[in-house]
């Protein structure tokens, strides 16, 4: 009996009936819906407003086809789950989404759900070299604010008729509707692995990554963060890692290590005892060619540059946004200091432009027209 059979036999058919019963008695009503699913997510974003609206019975994994490389899951499937289902066959989700964010406590059990993982869209420290949550997601179906049940996308990767809409649902926060089910691709495990850590300035670790990513290396993950350096992840052919130890240099660390730092980056637990609390958390989206960011701060460097991430008080947030535009990247405030997320100081998400404002309302226009679905999480009006 293949995979396929063997996993969709074991899953039950979820509560979808009452969670579109419960939606379509919202809409008519106006009444506001917060989704709910392992609750990992719920320190990310503006605001928590509505209802209740728990996904968790809809859980499960419907079907997997190894040799296909594509798994289909329910939102409430636990990411634990579905990451060890997938390992048992040597494959992974390569965007190494987070199971815990900063504020939450990593010492216990993850309630990550899958729903979460694409609701939010973050990816872990392989994002600049496999690509995004985004990126590896096949279709999905959705229930809109109007109670209907739409599929968009398939099951396969040459799948190119309309709107690519099955994406948009990756960091729109559940904003536009509840996803009851979506397909992704899967990878298989890398056959080699090796970290390598350099004793290196910040300023001369982003110019040796900006060497090393126009040579034919297996560059799959760095990080920069003072006191430690540059810590560099190769995954690839067995050969290939080998050939590029032998090449970079470097200190060599031992696999456990290795293995405890990368998942600690993966679960964005940062080196800053303060964030949350006395100061401010910031992540900021810029250029790999960015240079070193005149700002007061920690910083963390991620994505071979595309990241930072910064620590900085409260009161550095207008020039936090100031140098991320400059350099045309975009700045979030991803954790804010104790006391200050529910105040007005600041938005979470960088304020849209008008012409990208407007399609936004248009698609929460399309999507949710009651407005019903997790309000104001992304903007205080969105």
């Amino acid at each position: 009996m293949d995979a396929r059979l063997t996993i969709a036999r074991m899953t039950t058919t979820p509560p979808l009936e009452e969670t579109v019963a419960r939606v379509r008695a919202a809409a008519a009503h106006g009444q506001p819906l917060r989704i709910v699913g392992g609750g990992s997510k719920d320190g990310y974003g503006q605001s928590l407003v509505g209802e209740p609206l728990e996904v968790r019975g809809l859980a499960g994994i419907v079907s997997y086809e190894p040799s296909e490389l594509v798994v289909t899951v329910r939102p409430g499937t636990a990411l634990a789950e579905l990451e060890a289902v997938l390992a048992e066959r040597g494959q992974c989700l390569p965007f190494e989404p987070p199971h815990h964010l900063p504020g939450s406590d990593a010492a216990q059990p993850s309630r990550a759900t899958c729903g979460g993982m694409l609701a939010a869209g973050l990816s872990g420290p392989a994002r600049a070299s496999s690509g995004a949550v985004r990126d590896f997601v096949l279709g999905l179906e959705l229930l809109n604010g109007r109670g209907e049940l739409l599929r968009f996308g398939g099951q396969v990767m040459k799948n190119v008729a309309g709107y690519d809409v099955s994406r948009l649902m990756a960091g729109a926060l559940g904003t536009l509707g509840v996803v009851t089910e979506m397909s992704l691709k899967v990878l298989p495990v890398a056959p080699a692995e090796a970290t390598l850590r350099f004793d290196l300035a910040q300023h001369d670790a982003l110019r040796q990554l900006h060497a090393w990513g126009g040579q034919p290396l297996p560059l799959n993950a760095s990080c920069w963060q003072a006191g430690e350096g540059l810590t560099l992840r190769l995954r690839g052919a067995v050969a290939a890692v080998d050939a590029a130890c032998s090449r970079l240099g470097g200190l060599a660390l031992a696999p456990d290590e290795a293995a405890r730092f990368w998942q600690a980056r993966r679960d964005l637990r940062m080196p800053w005892s303060d964030v949350g609390r006395a100061r401010d958390l910031w992540r900021l989206s810029v250029p790999q060619t960015a240079p070193v960011l005149d700002l007061v701060g920690d910083t963390l460097v991620e994505w071979h540059g595309g990241q930072r991430w910064l620590a900085a008080a409260p009161a550095q947030a207008q020039a936090v946004r100031q140098t991320a535009h400059a350099v045309g990247g975009s700045a979030t405030l991803f954790l804010a200091a104790a006391g200050e997320r529910s105040g007005a100081r600041t938005a979470f998400f960088d304020p849209l432009p008008p012409a990208l404002a407007r399609i936004h309302a248009a698609l929460k226009a399309s999507f949710d027209p009651a407005g019903i679905f997790n309000r104001g999480r992304l903007y205080p009006d969105f």
